[in-house]
């Protein structure tokens, strides 16, 4: 089952497209990144997929064949916003209160545990708490509903790597003791490398990279090598992104299977050198060509990462 589908999905504001043709699909179980620069298009593709905002055309669906935006959708799904929304003059306990008087189902027990496992007193007002005490609340409100798909969008921007690393600890043991799928939208790539299965980077409005992150660093390569080839090289190859100084060039490289080093899997010409490419570099290198022709890794989704089982470590 794929917990999200869409297919030509697109909003409009006036004469702007602020996300056109997006057409990705995201299987349960799966850590899905959201990734792009501001403007992207990110906010706007969670909007449509918690229907607060009506597409403009193609289709979205979410859990299964669930409409977005519908009650049995609603039910299945939980949204944590950007900078931890809560309301600042509540308690913790006001705000359980709250968020169970909202919604169908709420795990009461569940959410005050959490708070005492995470040493938050349920009488302290939000606004008291620290940042990161905060997320940690916001993330309870949103776990103790029991989603099947839970969408975080920019739930790290404001904390510290502790913080951080706690907020991320949670998400992944519900992942694991749960079955919650995450949708999670984040500037932070190196921890996106360490946990995500699966990649959406969206440039200008339009999916320029999908797929299981695993098969996509694997189909891509960085080359390195005398400057004064590089044009020729380049020829023969797919290049997404070429870099060059006066005496060396480096080019990212798509080989078009797992594992190849150079192109179509061809060896790597001689006086050039080949090397893995981070999530990084990789996302790095798309943006900076937003001329390059979409990708998506229509590779098996791969399991889990092993993080997810070294969460409590």
């Amino acid at each position: 089952m794929n917990v999200i589908d869409t297919s030509g999905l697109g909003k409009q504001y006036g004469g702007t497209w602020a996300l056109r043709d997006c057409t990705v699909a995201i299987p349960a179980g799966s850590l899905t990144a959201l990734v792009g620069p501001n403007g992207a298009g990110k906010t706007t593709l969670i909007q449509m997929l918690t229907g607060l905002t009506i597409p403009s055309a193609g289709t979205v669906t979410v859990l299964g064949d669930q409409r977005a935006g519908s009650a049995a959708a609603l039910d299945g799904i939980a949204f944590v916003a950007q900078d931890a929304p809560v309301y600042k003059n509540l308690s913790a306990a006001d705000m359980l209160h709250l968020t169970r008087n909202l919604n169908r189902f709420f795990d009461q027990q569940y959410a005050l545990a959490r708070l005492g496992d995470l040493g938050i007193s349920a009488k302290k007002k939000s606004g008291k708490l620290s940042g990161g005490q905060q997320a940690q609340l916001a993330l309870t409100l949103a776990l103790a509903r029991r989603p099947k798909l839970l969408i975080l969008d920019e739930p790290l921007a404001m904390l510290d790597p502790l913080a951080r690393h706690d907020f991320m600890a949670i998400v992944l043991t519900a992942m694991v003791d749960d079955g919650v799928s995450v949708l999670l939208s984040s500037h932070a790539l190196p921890e996106l490398e360490r946990v995500a299965d699966q990649m959406v980077l969206l440039s200008h409005g339009h999916v320029a990279l999908a797929g299981p992150v695993e098969d996509l660093l694997a189909c891509h390569r960085v080359l390195t090598g005398p400057a004064a080839e590089a044009d020729s090289y380049a020829a023969r190859l797919d290049v997404v992104l070429a870099r060059r100084a006066e005496a060396q060039a480096q080019l990212l490289v798509r080989t078009g299977e797992p594992g190849a080093s150079g192109a179509s899997g061809a060896s790597v010409a001689p006086g050039w050198r080949a090397h893995s490419v981070s999530l990084e570099e990789l996302v790095m290198a798309y943006l900076r060509a937003p001329g390059a022709e979409v990708l998506s890794a229509s590779f098996p989704a791969r399991s889990a990462r092993s993080a997810r089982q070294e969460v409590s470590r």
